[in-house]
This record gives C-alpha cells, sequence and structure tokens, in this order.
C-alpha cells in the first residue's frame, strides 16, 4: 500500500504489470529516479545504490539505471521516497494521478505512465500499459512513416536507375551498333590485307625464282668471262715478251749504230784539236750569224744521243732525267705503291715509299715531290715527311691527278720535270704541258 499526499490516496499497490515495463516508459522512469536520487541522503538510499551517490544526474542514469530500476521494483520505501521527490518536483501531474482525474491532453503518455509507475495511484497498471501501447502506435507510425519515406526513395532510385539503365542500354547499343561497324570494316580491311599478302608472296615467290635464274645465268656468264679473261691475260703475256723482245734487238742494233756514229765524232773532235794546236788559231768567240736576233733551236748533247739508245722502262732513263740541271721529280704516290706492294695497308705504303724517295733525293740533288690523294680523307693524315721531299695531299674535292697538273703547270718553261705515274691520263696531260712522264714502274725498278 503506497501513501498519498495532496489529493487523496490510491490504493495501486495491489495492482500487478503483467507484462515487461515498455523501454520508453523504463528510460523515463530511470530519469526520474535519477532526479530524485540526489535530493536523499546516502542512508535513505538502498545499499546497492549507494556508491552513485555523488555521480551527476545523466552519469548516473547511463551506469546504474538497471541498478534504480531494480531498486524501484522490489524497494518499496525507496520507491515511495522517490514518489515525494516527483510530487516536490511536479505536482500538478502527481495530483492529477492522485486523485485519479485523466491526464491533460497535452501530457506526454510517456511521462504519464512513468509518473504513474512511480506513484502507483489507483489504475496504474493501465496507464502503463496504455502508454506502451501508445509509444508502440506512435513508433509503428514512426517506422511506417520511415518505411514509406524509405520506399518513396527507393522508388524514386529505382526510377533513376531505370533511367540510367535506359540511358546507359541506349548509349552500349549505339556504342555495339558503332563497334560492329567497325568491326565489319576491320574485317574487309583485313580480307583486303590478307589478299595483299596472298599477292606479294605470289610475287615474292616470282621474283625468287627469276633471281635465281639471273643468279645462275650471272654465274655461267662470270665463269665465261674469267676463262676468256685468263685466255686474254696469256695472249697478252705472249705479246708482251714478244715485244721485249723486239726492243731488245732493236736497242742492241741502235747501241752499234750509236757507237760507231760516236767514235767517228770522236776523231774528227780529235783531228780539230790536233789542226787548231798545229795552226795556233785563236778560238771564234763570236760567228757572223749569231748577230742575227732570232729563236734557236734546242741542241742535241751526247746525253740526249746516249738516252735514245735506252728503253723506256729502263731505270737508267730516270737516272739521266735526274742528272739534268735543277730536276723536279713529281711522284703520284699511291699510283706507285699500289703498283708496287699493293697488299700492304695504305700508312705503310707511304712510309716505304717516302723512305726510298728521300734516299733518291740524297743520292740525285734533284727536288722531289710526293702527292697522295687526300679527297676521302676525314682528318688530315699525321705524317713527318722525310729530308728531302715535299709531302702533298690533294684537298676535297681535288684528285691527286688534278693535284699533279697543277704543280706541272706551276713550273717555269724550259725546267726539267719528270712525272712518275701509271695514269695515261695524267701521263698526257703533264707531257702536253712540256713534262717528262715515265712509268711508275721505272720508279719502283730504280728504287729497288
Amino acid at each position: 500500500m503506497v501513501e498519498t499526499t495532496g489529493g487523496g490516496p490510491g490504493d495501486g499497490a495491489a495492482e500487478v504489470l503483467d507484462r515487461p515495463l515498455p523501454d520508453g516508459v523504463r528510460r523515463r522512469v530511470v530519469q526520474i529516479v535519477s532526479d530524485g536520487f540526489g535530493g536523499l541522503t546516502v542512508v535513505e538510499l538502498p545499499a546497492q545504490l549507494r556508491q552513485y551517490a555523488r555521480f551527476a544526474p545523466n552519469r548516473r542514469a547511463k551506469f546504474a539505471g538497471n541498478a534504480m530500476a531494480a531498486a524501484l521494483e522490489t524497494d518499496p520505501l525507496f520507491r515511495q521516497r522517490i514518489a515525494e521527490k516527483f510530487r516536490e518536483a511536479q505536482p500538478e501531474l502527481a495530483g492529477v494521478l492522485d486523485s485519479g482525474s485523466p491526464p491533460p491532453p497535452a501530457a506526454d503518455p510517456l511521462d504519464v505512465a512513468a509518473a504513474a509507475y512511480v506513484l502507483r495511484p489507483t489504475g496504474w497498471v493501465k496507464l502503463v500499459t496504455a502508454a506502451g501501447e501508445e509509444a508502440q502506435r506512435a513508433d509503428a507510425e514512426r517506422a511506417g512513416e520511415e518505411s514509406r519515406a524509405e520506399l518513396e526513395r527507393l522508388r524514386e532510385q529505382l526510377a533513376e536507375a531505370r533511367e540510367l539503365t535506359r540511358t546507359e542500354t541506349e548509349r552500349l547499343r549505339t556504342e555495339l551498333d558503332t563497334a560492329k561497324r567497325e568491326a565489319e570494316s576491320l574485317h574487309r580491311k583485313l580480307r583486303s590485307a590478307l589478299s595483299d599478302v596472298k599477292r606479294g608472296e605470289a610475287a615474292l615467290r616470282k621474283l625468287r625464282g627469276e633471281l635465281d635464274t639471273v643468279r645462275s645465268e650471272g654465274q655461267t656468264q662470270v665463269s665465261a668471262a674469267e676463262s676468256e679473261s685468263r685466255r686474254l691475260k696469256t695472249r697478252l703475256g705472249e705479246a708482251e715478251a714478244a715485244l721485249e723482245a723486239t726492243r731488245r734487238a732493236a736497242r742492241e742494233n741502235r747501241s752499234v749504230e750509236d757507237m760507231r756514229v760516236r767514235l767517228l765524232l770522236d776523231t774528227l773532235l780529235e783531228s780539230a784539236q790536233g789542226l787548231r794546236r798545229e795552226l795556233a788559231l785563236p778560238p771564234v768567240s763570236v760567228r757572223p750569224a749569231e748577230t742575227v736576233d732570232a729563236v734557236e733551236p734546242g741542241r742535241m748533247t751526247p746525253k740526249d744521243i746516249a738516252a735514245r739508245a735506252l728503253s723506256e722502262n729502263d731505270p737508267a732513263i730516270l737516272d739521266q732525267l735526274l742528272a739534268l740541271p735543277q730536276a723536279h721529280l713529281v711522284v703520284d704516290g699511291y699510283n706507285v705503291t699500289k703498283t708496287g706492294y699493293p697488299q700492304m695497308p695504305l700508312e705503310k705504303q707511304r712510309l716505304r715509299l717516302l723512305g726510298q724517295l728521300s734516299a733518291l733525293a740524297a743520292q740525285t740533288g734533284a727536288e722531289v715531290t710526293c702527292v697522295f690523294d687526300g679527297a676521302e680523307l676525314v682528318a688530315p693524315v699525321l705524317l713527318a715527311p722525310p729530308r728531302g721531299v715535299r709531302v702533298l695531299f690533294s684537298k676535297p674535292g681535288i684528285t691527286a691527278d688534278e693535284l699533279i697538273r697543277q704543280l706541272v703547270r706551276a713550273e717555269p718553261p724550259g725546267r726539267p720535270v719528270i712525272v712518275a705515274s701509271t695514269d695515261r691520263e695524267v701521263a698526257d696531260g703533264v707531257a702536253k704541258a712540256g713534262a717528262r712522264p715515265v712509268a711508275s714502274a721505272v720508279l719502283l725498278k730504280r728504287l729497288t
């Protein structure tokens, strides 16, 4: 039996709640107990709640909620004390519930149920049950509203998804059609390319067959040309041997005649000198014909007469030419080295030739110039010319042959200039310029 004040006691202690306290009501009950908790002394609190006496209301409701609800349910005295604190805090609501009057329409059903659970007026079970049902209905309505809102949202999302799906489907269909057309175009190009490849392979096989035929014919022609070349070389050797024999015979015959003429000339000269001594004739320094102003032809010397008896391939000719006053020997370098020792590297060819020319210059005292072709050189050749030999390389765009012709044209008329080269074009060109061409083989023989 719970005592009531103010509005007449209500006897609701005999009533029993046959179902669990609704969650919403239970939270409000815990809050009422927490609010009234601070107005009680430690002695007035149940033993299990005394440890929470110094807690703040919110912290107390958080950590001691279950303990306070259990104490309120099992300890009537503690419940009565909390009810008194509630009556002091909310006298209007407590008075309405104690008098049995219906609660105000504006009052929250959960607050009314929680207050009825604490105060225990007559009919409090109905109030708690009604409040629980009302809370359930409110929760159900709220859940329904939320469900309807969620359903509407899902419908909107579904509509958007359908629209997006439709748009994406149209786009993919368009892309698929485009891809199909591109694939068809690629297939056509591929078939065309395969046809071109097949035609190319057929043409390649045909060209290979023609190439094999041409190679076979070329090998046959090369073999025939090599045979003809060997035959011509044999005939050329025979002709050169016959020519050499003819020249030798001619030189022998000519040497005898020259010897007889020279002997007769020496006899006449000695006779004239004896007659001059016998008559004591003074030497004649000037003759009448010499007083006439004219150009006299060059006179033949004994050396010229002796030179007529020598072969063109005789190295003695070169000695006679170099013995002339102020003689200048111009050598076509690579023409001579490739005639004498072509198997050697170019550097060694140059060094060997220049060493031999240095010795020749020291022996004869003649001026010696050696010309090499430098048109294809990427950089100047590092070379120390030997004593007595001038070494020249032709500039880019100018051949060694042209440089030799320039050297010949640079000499004054009348100076003996000898050019050693087997090149027929060079020999003919320098001969027209007044120089004396000599074959490279003659110079090689003289050097060795």
